[in-house]
């Protein structure tokens, strides 16, 4: 709405992206870091806090800890991406809409596990169908505003491949995909929390750069017209995971839940496809993919030879049961996150 003041009665400063985006960022941290106190004092009140698998016997300390937090950083990004972005661009409607529905799922889920007092919230089919009808809604909705199809791969100037139709199957399993690593990766205080923030950030930087002429033609990327605006809600989502990020540290006063984190993960799948990094997202979000594998692998390797590969999946719980204290775990996940950024944002220059 502020770019309102811009188009309708000049005020020239709302017209420069970076101001918007800087100020987003401002409006969402301090929203979250007024709303969360009083949202954990409520959701205490209420009983809102997620059952402790009987498999993770040393976080039953935590059986009392809120969750559901991503309701509060996800509106608080969606508010402050209303007030700062223009709501009239197609690439900031669909991003707020991804936060948005993603989000509802996960609440549906979240508040199952709640009400239910189990570990279990929707079953895995309907949860997996939900995610579909999401991902595939936002896909085709992407196609038909004829959104760059090409196929770029990190480090190379040229596109490999125009994928036309099938860009809707790619992206689809893009979003599926991004969403439930994000949700597996959720498993102690803060452990996804900064390497989603590093994942947007980087995305941010992409982001702004295809929508950028200069820039892009600059640094041989290719151009997203119109999707610079996008910069504008990621930096609210930056500035909400900030304010989140203060309650979320060890030892946590609020968790993410699966309406942060899935909403979060079909965010950045967005910013990815927005930007034309889809296969850059394995090196953004490495720490996510890691976590995924290891799901993966443990669950294929049971069912063919009967054996796990680990103590226990995903992989955080691995290094839990083999006797790593928490906090040794987060921080050194974080380092991996962090430098896989800087890695992905060096097929900046490096193309």
């Amino acid at each position: 709405m502020l770019y309102y003041l811009y188009s309708e009665f000049g005020i020239n400063i709302f017209r420069y992206l970076s101001f918007r985006a800087g100020l987003a960022f401002i409006i969402a941290l301090c929203l979250c870091l007024f709303i969360f106190p009083k949202f954990i004092a409520w959701a205490k009140q209420k009983k809102a806090s997620q059952p402790i698998s009987d498999s993770l016997p040393a976080h039953k300390i935590k059986s009392n800890t809120p969750t559901m937090g991503g309701v509060v950083f996800v509106s608080s990004s969606v508010i402050t991406g209303l007030l700062c972005a223009n709501i009239t661009n197609f690439y900031v409607l669909f991003g707020l809409l991804v936060l948005v529905v993603f989000s509802l799922i996960g609440i549906r889920d979240d508040y199952i596990k709640i009400s239910s007092r189990t570990n279990s919230g929707i079953s895995a089919k309907r949860k997996m169908l939900l995610l579909f009808f999401a991902s595939f809604a936002v896909a085709f909705a992407l196609f038909m505003i004829e959104h760059n199809s090409f196929l770029y791969m990190p480090f190379f100037k040229n596109p490999i491949i125009d994928m036309s139709y099938f860009s809707i199957i790619f992206w689809l399993i893009i979003f599926i995909s991004s969403s439930n690593a994000v949700n597996i990766t959720d498993g102690l205080d803060g452990l996804a929390t900064v390497p989603t923030i590093c994942a947007i950030t980087t995305l941010s930087i992409f982001v702004y750069i295809a929508g950028n002429a200069f820039f892009s033609s600059y640094l041989l990327l290719p151009k997203t017209i119109y999707g610079g605006e996008l910069f504008v809600v990621s930096s609210a989502v930056l500035g909400s995971l900030f304010g989140f990020l203060w309650y979320n540290c060890h030892p946590a006063e609020v968790f993410m839940g699966d309406s942060g984190s899935l909403s979060m993960g079909a965010f950045i799948a967005y910013m990815g496809i927005v930007s034309n990094n889809e296969i850059l997202l394995i090196l953004v979000g490495l720490i996510f993919v890691i976590e995924t594998l290891s799901v993966i692998l443990q669950i294929g390797s049971y069912k063919l030879r009967g054996k796990k590969i680990f103590l226990m999946a995903p992989i955080h719980h691995h290094f839990e049961v083999k006797g790593w204290s928490e906090n040794k775990i987060i921080i050194r996940f974080w380092i991996i996150a962090l430098l896989s950024n800087i890695l992905a944002l060096l097929s900046l220059k490096i193309r």
